[in-house]
Formats: structure tokens, C-alpha cells, sequence
């Protein structure tokens, strides 16, 4: 049964979602990550076998599909 960990709804869809990632200090985008989205807050979870699949994927066992620039602002 789904629980959203921040608001305790638990209702959700299904969907896919991009998540960026901060390994080793540089940032990478995951890209089509199916997750479950709280049809409250909007909070996506992801089951075990996908966060390990995501780990697994940005620790080496994964090649980009492409690198873009990024431009970075600082808000002083």
C-alpha cells in the first residue's frame, strides 16, 4: 500500500520522472524513472528494485546517453 513519507496521503499514479543526482560532487540527470507520484503533494517514490537499478546505473555499471551544459546561478 502506498504512504506518501512526506504528506501521508495514499493515493498515487503512476508515471515516469527525471531526477538529478550529485555522485562524487558532479551532478547527473536520470532520466524515465518509473516512480509512484502522491496525487497530493506530487512527492515521487521509487520501489527497491528501481533505486537500486538508479545506483547501479550512476556508479559505472551505465553509460550517459548524452552530456549537455549547464549553466549555474548562484541567488546572493
Amino acid at each position: 500500500m502506498f504512504r506518501c513519507h512526506v504528506c501521508g496521503n495514499t493515493t498515487a499514479k503512476s508515471d515516469f520522472v527525471s531526477e538529478v543526482f550529485v555522485i562524487d560532487g558532479r551532478r547527473v540527470l536520470v532520466g524515465h524513472i518509473p516512480a509512484q507520484i502522491c496525487e497530493r503533494c506530487g512527492e515521487a517514490t521509487f520501489s527497491r528494485e528501481t533505486t537500486e537499478r538508479v545506483r547501479r546505473l550512476v556508479h559505472g555499471e551505465g553509460q550517459p546517453s548524452k552530456t549537455v551544459p549547464l549553466d549555474v546561478f548562484a541567488l546572493t
